[in-house]
Parts: C-alpha cells; sequence; structure tokens
C-alpha cells in the first residue's frame, strides 16, 4: 500500500499541518503545488524523528515532490512549468506514471484555454504511456476544474467518467478516433454525500451562476490502476492532526491554512 498527498498550499509556510498529516496518515508520496517554503525547511521538518523522507528533484517549478523512497524511484520524463510526469519503480511494486498537475486559475483563463490545456496534456500522458510500454497510470492535482467541466470529460481532454463500469471499457471511439479511459472517483466526493467536505475549495461571488463548493482537486486513475485504489474513495482533509484547516462555517480556513484542502488517497501497489 502507497499512501499519497496532494495539497495546493496557496503558497503558505504550512510546514506544522504537512508533517501532521505525514506522521497522522502515513504518507508515502507527498506532492505540493505553489510551495514556496523550500526543500530543505520541509525536509527538515519531516524528517524530525527519523530521516525518513527524500526530495524527488525535477525540473516542475510549480510541483514539488517528497516522498519516503529515493528519488531514483521517481524519475522525470516529462514536465513543464505546470506538470510533472514521473516513472515511480517502487521496489517490488509494479511501475506506474504519476502526473502531478498545477493547471492556470480561472481568474486568469477562460473555460476554452483550461479544455485546450487538457487536450494537450492528454496527448502527452499517451506519449509517455507509450514510451513507458504501460497505462498504469494516474493524474493527480489542482486542475482548476470541476470533474464535470468539459477539459476533464471530453473525449480530447481527459476523458475521465464517473463510474468504474463505464472506464473499464478502456476507450471509448468518437469519429473513428478512440480514446483512453480516466476513472474520476472524485464524483462521489461533490457535496453534502461526501464522507469528508463537500468540495476542496469554495469560490462566492454575486453572479447568477456560481457552484461555492468546487472539486479542483483531483485523482483520475486509467482502468488498469481503478482496481488498487484502497478504502473506497479518496478523502478531502479538513484537519491535520489537531489543526484545523476549515473555519467554523465549514470553509477553507485562508488564515491558518490554504484556500485549498488537502486530498489523500491510498492505492495498493
Amino acid at each position: 500500500m502507497v499512501t499519497f498527498l496532494f495539497w495546493n498550499t496557496n503558497g503558505k509556510p504550512l510546514v506544522d499541518a504537512l508533517v501532521a498529516i505525514a506522521e497522522q496518515e502515513a504518507v508515502d508520496i507527498l506532492i505540493l503545488a505553489e510551495w514556496v517554503v523550500g526543500e530543505t525547511a520541509l525536509l527538515t521538518a519531516l524528517n524530525h524523528r527519523e530521516p525518513a523522507f527524500h526530495l524527488a528533484p525535477g525540473h516542475s517549478r510549480g510541483i514539488t515532490i517528497v516522498s519516503r523512497f529515493h528519488g531514483r524511484y521517481l524519475m522525470p520524463v516529462f514536465e513543464s512549468d505546470r506538470v510533472s510526469i514521473r516513472r515511480v519503480m517502487l521496489p517490488g511494486c509494479d511501475e506506474i506514471l504519476l502526473v502531478a498537475v498545477h493547471f492556470p486559475s480561472k481568474l486568469y483563463w477562460s473555460d476554452a484555454s483550461q479544455q485546450t490545456e487538457c487536450t494537450v496534456l492528454g496527448r502527452t500522458i499517451v506519449e509517455q504511456e507509450t514510451q513507458a510500454g504501460h497505462n498504469r497510470t494516474m493524474v493527480v492535482g489542482d486542475l482548476n476544474m470541476n470533474p464535470f467541466e468539459s477539459g476533464v470529460v471530453a473525449a480530447g481532454g481527459l476523458n475521465a467518467t464517473m463510474t468504474q463500469r463505464v472506464a473499464a471499457r478502456g476507450d471509448r471511439i468518437v469519429q473513428g478516433q478512440s480514446y483512453p479511459f480516466f476513472y474520476n472517483p472524485m464524483w462521489g466526493q461533490l457535496g453534502d454525500q461526501s464522507k469528508g467536505p463537500p468540495g476542496s475549495y469554495y469560490y462566492e461571488r454575486a453572479e447568477h451562476i456560481t457552484y461555492f463548493w468546487n472539486t479542483f482537486d483531483q485523482v483520475l486513475l486509467r482502468p488498469q490502476l481503478m482496481d488498487r485504489l484502497l478504502s473506497g474513495a479518496p478523502r478531502i482533509l479538513d484537519a491535520a492532526g489537531n489543526i484545523s484547516l476549515v473555519k467554523p462555517d465549514g470553509r477553507p480556513d485562508l488564515d491558518r491554512a490554504s484556500d485549498h484542502l488537502p486530498l489523500l488517497f491510498r492505492l495498493d501497489l
């Protein structure tokens, strides 16, 4: 079992909260967006009891990865400012492709631009799967889109569906072209039926259409990995040990933590 944590920390020095989650949940691979404090401070704090965590070095300016496994087991094969694709080759486990993402915010990009970026990423993933010789692939990160938005569900985008039964078909055909599926378990985290917070990001403004709660932080799994997701579904966390990450009304506490809530999930690799 390998435990993953993703968190867009919003440029906040959330070292204590990260240490608390890492210890409480026995996190193995920690993926961060907007981490500005530096890897040294984070590793020093995580390793205050024992030298357990290592930096998984890469060149993506927007993604930071530390792990209980040596960096050589998480080798970068494609990187840009907002994407880091790693071949994760853990001892005794099947190799997987880890696609860590932090897409541009809706404050700066249109829906059309976000959808086009998903199309570019989808093609890049298929190229890397071809080179790796397998499609045991997971996408994790801040997509800055909800699971139901066009870039995430479009065949030519990430083609992520809400049910394992559909994803198990492997792909779908549109205009004679085959598009491989991702399974998106985050649909089960929308609204009050979620076992935790109703989303990972809250945004409200005085216009006619607003969702209030959004699930921008997601994990998508190829069909070859979806049965390896443990405990039924990912979890959006609202606390880090004794540190609350939300205000009394349940919204993310921007003063004490980030505007995004962290995402935790486990895979049987």
